[in-house]
């Protein structure tokens, strides 16, 4: 299943994508007669797991052979996107997880994963402006694919990890790479408003199969920059899962961000480094998630 969140009456909303369209459950429910039956919140649909998936399921279905139109099928394109997850605890973030982006920045390959953090300032949806900071002149686009929690999770073996995954979504882990490098902290840089558009679908894990077969890409302005798959991770996705668990107790809703592939604006050559301006266009692809594209735009 895909779940969306979009944005109505500024509100964040839950919708399904389906082959009639993108179904608001929250309406349909109501026109239904099946309020209370359904999450109407996608940490709720997290939360409950599996049950509320198939509860949403058979709201599509009867909904899809209702006898008349609906206001409560929408189009997606006149969506305003949120979010896909809206109010992570946690966003955890695994840096050099990429064989080739490792050595593209002349960086020795990790010997443990490299965990650092953003906040949920930084997130926004699918077709929202971000807004490029007046304190930065080298912002760079980083492709992602997120782990969404979806069991309470703690000292996890590597075999059992996955089983306590919700699903898998789209990133662009956006970095100021002059914050970034400023000290050896990265915070600074990953953590500017709007640095994480996370979209546009949720997907849920039945439906990816294997996470760490995924093809995944960036275009800016249409031209492809990063040509990957997600089978170059350092880390895996089980892995990755385990350890932090091993640290950290795990929610619903927490999100980590995997790393990137080689490509990005920092493993150019310096004389060919240019940054994302005013107006850029970047779109990050990812195998059976989806595209999300941002613009970004002068603060």
């Amino acid at each position: 299943m895909k779940l969306i969140t979009f944005i109505k009456n500024g509100e964040n909303k839950l919708g399904i994508k389906t082959d009639h369209g993108v179904l608001d459950v929250a309406a349909s429910a109501r026109e239904l007669g099946l309020v209370g039956e359904v999450p109407t919140d996608v940490h709720n649909v997290i939360a409950e797991g599996w049950p509320a998936v198939e509860a949403l399921g058979a709201l599509a279905e009867k909904a899809a052979s209702a006898d008349h139109p609906s206001s409560y099928w929408l189009d997606e394109k006149s969506l305003d996107f949120g979010p896909c997850v809206t109010n992570p605890q946690k966003i955890i973030c695994i840096g050099l997880n990429y064989r080739r982006h490792a050595e593209e920045t002349n960086a020795p390959i990790p010997e443990y994963p490299i965990l650092f953090n953003k906040f949920n300032n930084t997130l926004t949806g699918h077709g929202q402006d971000v807004p490029l900071p007046r304190v930065s002149s080298k912002v760079d686009y980083e492709a992602e694919l997120v782990i969404v929690i979806g069991k309470e999770a703690k000292y996890l073996s590597e075999d059992n990890a996955l089983n306590h995954v919700f699903g898998y979504c789209c990133v662009n882990d956006i970095s100021a790479r002059d914050l970034q490098m400023r000290t050896p902290q990265w915070l600074l840089g990953k953590s500017c408003d709007g640095f994480s558009p996370l979209g546009p679908y949720l997907v849920t894990a039945d439906e990816v199969g294997d996470p760490n077969n995924l093809a995944i890409q960036t275009t800016v302005n249409g031209e492809l920059r990063q040509n990957s798959n997600t089978s170059d991770m350092v880390f895996n996705c089980k892995e990755i899962v385990s350890y932090v668990s091993q640290h950290m107790t795990l929610l619903p809703g927490d999100i980590i961000l995997t790393g990137t592939p080689e490509g990005v604006v920092l493993g150019y050559p310096p004389e060919k480094q240019v940054y994302l301006k005013d107006g850029d266009i970047v779109t990050i692809t990812i195998e059976k998630l989806g595209s999300i594209t941002n613009r970004l735009v002068n603060e």
